[in-house]
C-alpha cells in the first residue's frame, strides 16, 4: 500500500531522471546559446571598445534566460528518455508484476520534479530576474556602457502636456525616487523651444528639484547655466517609477508591490497580474511533465509501438506549452482573467494526463 516503490528503486529512478534531464538541458543551452551569439555578437562588437569581455558578459546574462525557458522542455524529454529506457529493459514490467500501479511507478519522478520546480522558482527569483533586468538596460543603450546598478529603471520617458522628460536611470520608489541624468524637452504647440539637462533630481513639493541644470535655447542657440531649478510640476513619482514595469525583470514580491502601486494610481494591471501568477505556475509545469510523458513508460517494448508512445508523450508536453503561451497572450489582451490565464493550462493538462493514465493503465 506504499505510495512509492522500494527505497532503492525510488532513488534509482530519480537519479536516472535527474541526470538525463540536466544532460539534455546542458546540450540545449549549449546549442541555443551558440545560435544566439551568431545573431547578437555582431551588434555587441559593433560598439567601439567592446570585445571578448562584453561577449562573455552577454553570455552570463543570456544563459539564465535560456535555462529558465527550456528547463520544462528538458524535464519532458528527460522523463520520456528515462521511461523508454526502463521499458526496453523490462524494468517497468517487473515493477508492475510486483503489484505496483502506474501512479506508484511514476511517484519517484513526480517527487524529483517537485524538487526541480522548487529549484527553478528560486533560480528565477534570484538569478533570472536580475539578469533579465540588466540585459534589458544594456540592450536599451545598444550594448554601450553597462548600467551601474541592477534592477533600476532606465531610459524612462514621461509626457506632461507638450513637454517631454527623459531620465536615464531612476533609483528608489515613491517620494524617495532619485532621478539621474534628466533631460527636459520644453515644447509649445509641438515646436521645441529649449532643452534642459540636469545631473540629478529629487522630489520637491509637486515638482522635481534638479541640480547642475543647463538650458539650451533653440531660438537663440545660447547655453545658460541654471544651477538648481524645479521642473515637472504635477508629475507624480509613479509616472517615473511605474512607467515601464517589466515582469520578467522583477522578483515575485517586487512585482506584487508594483501591481499594488499601479492599482492605487488607477492604471490597468491585468497583464502584470497574469505574469505574477505565472511566476508560480511556470516552475510547477515541471511536475506535469512526468504525468504527460508517462504514456511512454507502459506498453510492451516488443510490440513495436514504443516509438509511437514516445511521440504521443512529446505531443502532449508540447501541446501544454502551446496552450500556456496562448493563455498568457489572451490574458495580456484582457480576454482571460489573470488567474485563469496562468493556471487554466496547468489544470487542463493535469486532468488530461490523469485521464490518459487511468484510461490506458489503471
Amino acid at each position: 500500500m506504499s505510495l512509492f516503490p522500494s527505497r532503492t528503486v525510488a532513488i534509482y529512478m530519480a537519479r536516472l531522471f535527474i541526470t538525463r534531464t540536466f544532460a539534455i538541458l546542458f546540450a540545449l543551452v549549449l546549442v541555443l546559446q551558440a545560435l544566439d551569439l551568431l545573431s547578437e555578437s555582431g551588434n555587441i562588437l559593433a560598439v567601439p571598445g567592446n570585445g571578448q569581455a562584453q561577449i562573455l558578459t552577454y553570455v552570463s546574462l543570456r544563459v539564465p534566460q535560456i535555462i529558465a525557458r527550456f528547463l520544462p522542455f528538458s524535464v519532458l524529454l528527460g522523463t520520456i528518455l528515462t521511461l523508454i529506457t526502463m521499458n526496453q529493459n523490462s524494468e517497468i514490467i517487473a515493477l508492475k508484476a510486483a503489484g505496483l500501479s502506474a501512479h506508484q511507478v511514476l511517484a519517484p519522478l513526480i517527487v524529483a520534479s517537485l524538487g526541480i520546480a522548487a529549484v527553478s522558482f528560486t533560480f528565477n527569483e534570484r538569478v533570472v530576474t536580475r539578469a533579465t533586468a540588466t540585459l534589458s538596460q544594456w540592450e536599451r543603450v545598444d550594448y554601450g556602457q553597462m548600467p551601474i546598478d541592477r534592477g533600476d529603471r532606465s531610459n524612462v520617458w514621461v509626457r506632461e502636456g507638450d513637454d517631454l522628460i527623459e531620465v536615464e536611470q531612476i533609483r528608489g520608489r515613491g517620494d524617495a525616487a532619485v532621478l539621474h541624468r534628466v533631460t527636459l524637452y520644453d515644447r509649445a504647440g509641438g515646436n521645441l523651444r529649449a532643452i534642459i539637462h540636469a545631473d540629478r533630481g529629487v522630489r520637491d513639493g509637486d515638482g522635481w528639484r534638479v541640480t547642475g541644470a543647463t538650458r539650451f535655447d533653440v531660438a537663440t542657440g545660447k547655453l545658460v547655466r541654471l544651477g538648481t531649478v524645479v521642473i515637472g510640476r504635477g508629475i507624480r513619482p509613479d509616472q517615473f517609477t511605474l512607467a515601464t514595469v517589466e515582469p520578467d525583470g522583477l522578483p515575485f514580491d517586487q512585482l506584487e508591490a508594483a501591481i499594488g502601486d499601479l492599482t492605487e494610481s488607477g492604471r490597468p494591471t491585468k497583464a502584470l497580474e497574469g505574469a505574477l501568477w505565472h511566476k508560480l505556475s511556470g516552475p510547477l509545469s515541471s511536475v506535469l511533465m512526468p504525468l504527460l510523458g508517462a504514456v511512454a513508460a507502459f506498453g510492451i517494448a516488443r510490440s513495436g509501438k514504443l516509438f509511437v508512445r514516445a511521440v504521443i508523450g512529446m505531443a502532449l508536453g508540447f501541446a501544454y506549452f502551446v496552450a500556456d503561451n496562448f493563455a498568457l497572450a489572451m490574458g495580456n489582451l484582457g480576454a482571460y482573467p489573470p488567474f485563469l490565464a496562468a493556471w487554466a493550462p496547468f489544470l487542463l493538462f493535469f486532468l488530461i494526463g490523469e485521464a490518459v493514465l487511468f484510461r490506458t493503465e489503471e
